[in-house]
């Protein structure tokens, strides 16, 4: 009797929508997500408009990325590294000369310690805020403290590296943040956890008032064009929420555990996890027995309509955040693992590379 060999897929090797090179290649942008699991962030590009290729980069534990202009700010598992693009010292970067339109070089390093960031995002006058979900606060980061406090819920008594209520998601309004997601109310060590798929909230920073609860699994809320939408991870919904009665419609269903979103022109990318059925948190979700794949889908915000996906088939399970990268076709980041990242040298006004040993 003859038996079938399962397909062998190299590292990191993925399928996709044969529309999506074309589209992503129209928008003139390039995906960028983090997958904790795999200890990668992935840039996705189009080369043209029928091939997509990716550029995985190690990082320790990488979960929020935060865009703004020209630079990026990568939350790993004790610090938070900031880097700035130079697309000048991409043309000539020696080991790919002419290959990238832009390339994300190390810049600073806020060596925060453990605190297990979430969301991050840039707000007024570049100041860094995150989401310190260890302490169960939002948090301004620069190279005075670990962490400086910025808001907490007001259900939270003390701040403790105890992950009380799984605060994970933040969004900005005028350069601070506004909205928030947290898993539950409750003041204790992980006390989240009995109730992680119906107790869900949303918040607003400014007035410390709900405007959501009994939600299942918020995660990522995003301000677009004045209005909030988040995703319910537990049903693997994007929702459109109104903020003044905490309603909220679906915009779309996805097959998938949904964490990660981000807009460009009419297009909301979303990424998708793989959950793994004996997890003891997340093993029983209705949504667990169709999350079989992790990857990103495409959907057309004005009619919820799904354009596309990107599935990964090896090496990712698990996704945290997406972002889109715009005007860039083909950019590449260093990280701070190997020396050549020490070598691409910038000032305001020239670029070059250093030859090693100089």
């Amino acid at each position: 009797m003859q038996t079938t060999q399962p397909t062998q897929y190299p590292p990191f090797s993925c399928s996709y929508s044969p529309n999506l090179p074309e589209l992503l290649f129209q928008l003139r942008c390039t995906i960028a997500l983090s997958t904790f699991q795999a200890g990668k962030v992935i840039f996705l590009s189009a080369t043209d408009g029928e091939t997509l290729v990716q550029l995985p980069r190690n990082f320790a534990k990488p979960m929020g990325i935060a865009l703004e202009g020209e630079k990026m700010a990568i939350a790993c598992l004790d610090e938070v590294l900031v880097l700035s693009n130079s697309p000048q010292l991409a043309a000539h970067y020696p080991k790919k000369p002419n290959t990238y339109d832009a390339l994300f070089m190390p810049r600073a390093t806020f060596h925060t310690g453990q605190l297990d960031v979430h969301d991050l995002d840039w707000g007024a006058n570049g100041q860094l805020f995150a989401v310190n979900t260890s302490f169960s606060c939002i948090i301004k980061i620069d190279d005075n403290f670990s962490f400086t406090p910025e808001w907490k819920p007001p259900f939270i008594s003390q701040l403790a590296s105890e992950d009380r209520c799984h605060l994970n998601g933040m969004t900005m309004l005028d350069g601070q943040p506004k909205y928030i997601t947290a898993f539950s109310t409750t003041d204790t060590k992980q006390g989240w956890r009995p109730e992680v798929t119906t107790g869900g909230i949303v918040m607003d920073v400014d007035t410390n008032e709900f405007v959501a609860r009994n939600v299942p699994m918020p995660h990522s809320p995003r301000i677009f064009d004045g209005e909030l939408y988040l995703l319910l991870s537990a049903t693997g919904e994007l929702v459109k929420m109104d903020v003044k009665t905490g309603k909220y419609d679906v915009v779309t269903q996805l097959n998938g555990f949904v964490r990660g979103l981000c807009k460009h022109g009419d297009y909301v990318f979303v990424g998708l996890s793989k959950l793994r059925k004996s997890s003891s948190t997340f093993g029983k979700l209705a949504i667990a027995n169709k999350a079989l794949k992790a990857g990103v889908a495409v959907v057309h915000l004005p009619t919820g309509a799904l354009v596309g996906e990107i599935h990964y088939h090896t090496s990712v399970d698990e996704i945290y955040d997406v972002q889109i990268i715009p005007g860039y076709l083909r950019p590449g980041i260093l990280n701070t693992e190997k020396p050549e990242y020490k070598l691409g040298l910038t000032t305001p006004d020239m670029t070059f590379w250093a030859k090693e040993g100089q």
